[in-house]
This record gives structure tokens, C-alpha cells and sequence, in this order.
């Protein structure tokens, strides 16, 4: 039935990303990441040019636009060249 109602525990939880996608954090202020793995009910995610890990819900998590994605790409390639990807 179109426009059925179903509460959020009961709806089927999204299926991860390949490790390595740039996904985006809606709760993070629109936060690109790459996608580690999958931690109890939460997914593991790294910026892009480095740094710490932090745990993201799946349902507010998105995969990232192609103008987001070369965004990422760049800060990553600018991270590497000045000595700061880890």
C-alpha cells in the first residue's frame, strides 16, 4: 500500500557501501568519508585525506555526489602532497 507508515526500528536497515566509497554524514555537516566496515550498528568512516575514524548511522548516511566525491579526491591529493595523509 503506497504511503504506508513504517516506524524507523522496523524498517530494513540500508545495505553498506563497498569499503573505500565516499559516502557523506548528513549529521556531520554534509561530512565526506570513506566507508571502513560495518561496527555492531554503525558504519566506520575516515575522512578522506586522513585522520581519526568516527562512527556514522547508517540512515543518515549517503553516498557521495560526483562534484563531492572530486572535492574529497582533491583535499586528499593536497593532504598526500604536503606530507599530512595518513
Amino acid at each position: 500500500m503506497a504511503g504506508t507508515y513504517v516506524p524507523v526500528s522496523e524498517q530494513e536497515p540500508p545495505q553498506p557501501p563497498p569499503p573505500g566509497a565516499l559516502v557523506v554524514d548528513t549529521t556531520r555537516d554534509d561530512r565526506v568519508g570513506e566507508f571502513r566496515g560495518v561496527a555492531g550498528p554503525y558504519w566506520s568512516l575516515r575522512p578522506a585525506q586522513g585522520g581519526a575514524e568516527w562512527e556514522a548511522d547508517p540512515a543518515y548516511v549517503r553516498l557521495a555526489t560526483p562534484i563531492e566525491r572530486l572535492r574529497a579526491e582533491n583535499a586528499r591529493c593536497n593532504a598526500r602532497s604536503e606530507g599530512r595523509f595518513l
